[in-house]
């Protein structure tokens, strides 16, 4: 599933060829939809934004396009009037005078009014996006102390959208082997140090990833591994889905465990409690 740095990548997609842009002709396919693609027709595209997961398009009249459910969603963008092939089923089409902004499978997809998307179940609900420009790694810090974190599982925590918005398996597994920390800790039991390396590395590796299009692993290693002919596959991670294969660091075995309804990679020496 596509985590923040995936869902801010296609809204910069979406944004190059919609902001600042009217909206020539609209198409909203979901019957409940319908009767905005008038409202929508003429209006030209303010920004495109995310939220952790959801990606929120805004017009000039107040209106906001939200959609969710990125596993089955997927946005295309294209020149008119060329669209891709694809078996999907298309939900949502923005036609610019030049170009098309294209939404296919998804199904939590909402117009939204400012009031509504101020009280909105999902949008209120959740913490601070990951890519956010305005968090820091002290504001990372001290939600993990927070009496509604403290005492929280970290390889739990870290899927928990109301912690911070956008992190998936992927990058939790990166984050605590990065920062050597056993997934099973909650944030009470560790180091005041080794929680800040937490925070360090959460930060760091999901802009990262952003700034990368979904390598985690420091620039000079991605480099090194792409001189030995690793694919772009197996040089982006250090654990995550390496289960059976040896760390990078210690030569441990990386293995697979259940947490938070979901497998996380580990190294069981380089993160031993």
């Amino acid at each position: 599933m596509p985590e923040g740095p995936e869902i801010r990548l296609a809204a910069d997609r979406l944004a190059k060829v919609l902001v600042d842009q009217e909206i020539v002709a609209a198409s909203l396919e979901l019957p409940d939809l319908k009767a905005f693609e008038k409202r929508l027709t003429g209006s030209t595209v303010s920004a495109v934004d995310t939220r952790g997961k959801a990606m929120l398009t805004r017009f000039d009249n107040g209106l906001t396009l939200y959609s969710h459910n990125q596993l089955y969603g997927r946005w295309f963008t294209t020149e008119r009037p060329h669209l891709p092939r694809t078996g999907r089923q298309l939900r949502v089409a923005l036609h610019t005078k030049t170009h098309s902004a294209l939404l296919y499978s998804a199904s939590d997809i909402e117009v939204l009014t400012e009031p509504q998307l101020a009280k909105h179940p999902f949008l209120t609900r959740i913490g601070p996006d990951i890519l956010d420009a305005e968090l820091t790694r002290k504001k990372i810090a001290d939600r993990l102390l927070s009496p509604t974190f403290r005492n929280r599982a970290l390889g739990s925590l870290y899927l928990d959208q109301s912690f911070l918005a956008g992190i998936g398996n992927y990058l939790r597994s990166e984050i605590l082997w990065s920062a050597r920390i056993d997934p099973c800790l909650r944030p009470a039991q560790v180091d005041p140090a080794k929680l800040q390396r937490v925070a360090d590395e959460t930060l760091t590796i999901s802009q990262r990833s952003y700034r990368t299009r979904g390598v985690t692993v420091p620039d000079d290693v991605a480099a090194d591994r792409r001189r030995r002919g690793m694919s772009y596959e197996n040089l982006r991670f250090q654990v995550y889905g390496r289960d059976g294969l040896p760390c990078y660091d210690c030569g441990s075995e990386i293995v697979r465990r259940n947490l938070g309804s979901r497998g996380i990679f580990i190294c069981t020496k380089c993160q031993s409690a």
